[in-house]
């Protein structure tokens, strides 16, 4: 590449002027990838990927439109220009478009101390295939593993840029390490398979091969013999791998994009309990070396640490600029936007409060009923929460892991789930999402 992001997004902001737009935006990224996976001890597929890609939007008045290109010739980015300041002369009005205020743009930050990036060097294609035979190798001596579906590790660098004609400017770079391992145990019907993985900022972080794919292993022998729950109202105890995708749900019915159109069950909840009264929701997007963190929004504002559910009550929306406008409020700093969209809230590293007991200490207190340990299909209502999905796991009787299950649906309502959950201490906290196993009493089990 000739340019840098930097320079890429004020060429297209220039371009845009010149093509008479009022105001405009610009995103530029560039990133390279590198995966390898293996099968059998043998290389099965390697591919590596380099790009840039361009995002130019405009508004004109009240009215916006975006482009986007991969194309970084200064022809193209002029043409680029010209057609969406046309097709935002075009498009029709919105009264909540519109750039930050330049008094709330994010200045002045420290992009050292979040440690988005690790400075050590790209690891060659044959470390990646070393580490992802090792992983293989671990999950196939476990004894029951008939074959390891698929090992792969994989690696990215990733830089973006933000300008604005507001005057905002800024970027930062990413690396990414990943490595995983699916291993199937059993034949036929009676096939059952899992898997471990780990992703990591820093390479120095990333959990060893041989561990990952041993564990893979342990858990696909461990469902081996699965068949169908009881039907009935039991205790669901949400294992940690799946916990988040509960507190997911909290999050997206608080989207502020969903709350101005109405369609969220969590509408009328601002200020009441949604939570055990012991338990909070923290959103921190500046913790080092976490996916999650980030200096700034894609609108230019400041990210900052919030407390999005306090003692069990909910104290606001997660909100990018437009959501804010239509709400009269102001934005949270929480604009997602990518190449090719308009900005939209979202929500960064989020954590819920761990509580004191293990997970093997909820299996004792449940009694009777169920350990989810992966989950599949989605049956959310985002106007009323009812909440049904297909799950698989393990069967508990007497506060003991009884046997693996699966083919079973469990269903409640999300106001209700929610406010009785109980958190379990073993949340990993190098994840975005930092969630325990959580219990929740009374759910409907739908399996013989």
């Amino acid at each position: 590449m000739t340019q840098s992001p930097e320079a890429l997004c004020h060429a297209l902001i220039d371009a845009a002027r010149k093509a008479g737009a009022d105001a405009a935006d610009a995103m530029a990224a560039e990133g390279s990838s590198l995966s390898i996976e293996v099968r059998e001890g043998k290389l099965e597929h390697a591919e590596r990927s380099e790009g840039t890609d361009l995002g130019l939007r405009v508004f004109v008045g009240k009215r916006q439109a975006l482009v986007s290109s991969s194309d970084m010739r200064p022809e193209t980015i002029a043409a680029m220009a010209e057609r969406v300041v046309a097709m935002a002369r075009e498009a029709p009005e919105d009264p909540y478009a519109g750039l930050a205020d330049p008094s709330q743009l994010a200045r002045d930050w420290d992009l050292a101390a979040l440690e988005l990036e690790d400075p050590s060097s790209e690891p060659e294609p044959a470390a990646l295939q070393a580490d992802a035979l090792a992983a293989e190798a671990a999950c196939q001596e476990i004894e029951g593993i008939t074959q390891v579906q698929s090992a792969a590790a994989g690696y990215g660098r990733h830089a973006v840029h933000l300008a604005a004609t507001n005057g905002f400017s800024g970027g930062y770079q990413r690396t990414g390490r990943s490595l995983s391992c699916t291993g199937i145990a059993g034949t036929g019907t009676g096939m059952e398979r899992d898997h471990d993985g780990d992703s990591r900022t820093f390479q120095a972080d990333l959990r060893g091969a041989e561990e990952i794919g041993r564990t893979a292993g342990e858990r696909a022998v461990a469902r081996l013999g699965a068949r169908k729950p009881k039907t009935g109202s039991f205790p669901v105890l949400f294992d940690e791998r799946i916990s988040s995708s509960l507190i997911g749900h909290l999050m997206s019915a608080a989207n502020g994009a969903a709350i101005a159109r109405g369609s969220s069950w969590l509408k009328d909840s601002l200020g009441q309990q949604v939570l055990p009264e012991t338990l909070s929701v923290v959103e921190d997007p500046h913790r080092p070396r976490i996916s999650g963190s980030r200096p700034f929004d894609g609108e230019g504002l400041a990210t900052r640490k919030r407390t999005v559910v306090d003692k069990g009550v909910l104290t606001g929306w997660t909100l990018d600029l437009a959501s804010a406008r239509k709400l009269g409020l102001e934005s949270t700093g929480n604009a997602a936007r990518g190449i090719g969209g308009v900005p939209s809230p979202s929500t960064w590293n989020i954590a819920l409060t761990q509580g004191d007991a293990s997970r093997e200490d909820l299996i004792a207190q449940m009694g009777t009923g169920l350990l989810v340990t992966s989950m599949i299909g989605s049956t959310i209502n985002p106007n009323t929460g009812d909440y049904s999905r297909g799950a698989s796991g393990f069967w508990v009787e007497n506060g003991e892991i009884a046997y693996p299950v699966n083919e079973c649906t469990i269903a409640g309502n999300l106001h209700s789930m929610l406010r009785r959950i109980i958190p379990a201490n073993d949340a990993r906290t190098h994840l975005s999402s930092v969630v325990p196993s959580l219990l929740v009493e009374g759910m409907t089990l739908a399996g013989n």
